[in-house]
């Protein structure tokens, strides 16, 4: 049973907020989205760069600097949970590190990485039992994709996709949208389109993120988000909402 199912069927408390961002986690303009979402709740900034490890541990290294210094702009905890493998995932002293969480945020780097490392681990459970208890939980890029039930290959998407982590089943995401139908402005129709009707793709620009969730979003940052299908897109504005069949 897929995650979010699960948790509208018996979870007593209310799920914290969500955030698909298209990119730009902690630099100073999106800044103010990771204020709201750490708003009212513990000032307890956790943070994961897990997706970063197939690029290195300097890679890995500068993605947790920039996130101690965007926790240092806000005023609050950076908790920083170095997750590298499976083993790692499996911790139980990484896993309540996450206990107490305001504000949980997967950041980008290799999408398919990201979740087959967390899928099914102690830390992957302690993200889900955090976010039922009520505190934010945010993927950018890699990490927003990893939350949907299916991570699709955009460098080769003929080769298909894998498993993600299942919380929006409903969803596909495609980040830095923008971007990436300048460089492959056909692809979309083409090969990332599902023919599902349960399943909604969103596709994120740069710098610009949906949050709320898990079917009610509103779209924030400097730029769009977009509903793609077989007939085309469909562009929504900051400050715009949408809902999402379930």
């Amino acid at each position: 049973m897929p995650y979010l199912v699960e948790t509208i069927m018996t979870s007593t408390s209310r799920p914290g907020p969500l955030a698909l961002v298209g990119s730009g986690e902690y630099l100073t303009q999106m800044a103010d989205i990771e204020a709201s979402l750490l708003q009212g709740r513990a000032p307890r900034y956790v943070q994961l760069a897990t997706a970063a490890v197939p690029d290195g541990p300097d890679v890995v290294e500068k993605w947790h600097n920039l996130g101690r210094q965007q926790a240092e702009r806000l005023g609050v905890e950076p908790v920083i949970v170095q997750v590298n493998d499976r083993d790692d995932a499996n911790r139980g002293d990484l896993a309540a590190l996450i206990s107490g969480a305001g504000l949980i945020y997967l950041s980008g780097g290799d999408p398919r990485y990201l979740a087959n490392t967390l899928r099914d681990t102690l830390v992957w459970d302690a993200i889900v039992d955090e976010w039922r208890s009520g505190a934010a939980l945010a993927g950018c890029s890699a990490g927003a994709m990893a939350l949907t039930s299916w991570v699709p290959s955009l460098r080769h998407p003929r080769r298909g996709g894998t498993d993600g982590l299942g919380l929006l089943a409903h969803l596909r995401v495609i980040p830095h949208f923008d971007a990436f139908t300048k460089r492959m402005p056909d692809i979309v129709t083409r090969f990332l389109i599902p023919h599902d009707e349960h399943v909604t793709v969103v596709g994120i620009d740069e710098d610009t993120a949906l949050v709320g969730g898990p079917t009610e979003w509103t779209v924030r940052g400097r730029q769009s988000a977009w509903i793609l299908s077989v007939e085309g897109r469909s562009e929504l504005v900051t400050g715009q909402s949408f809902t999402t069949a379930l």
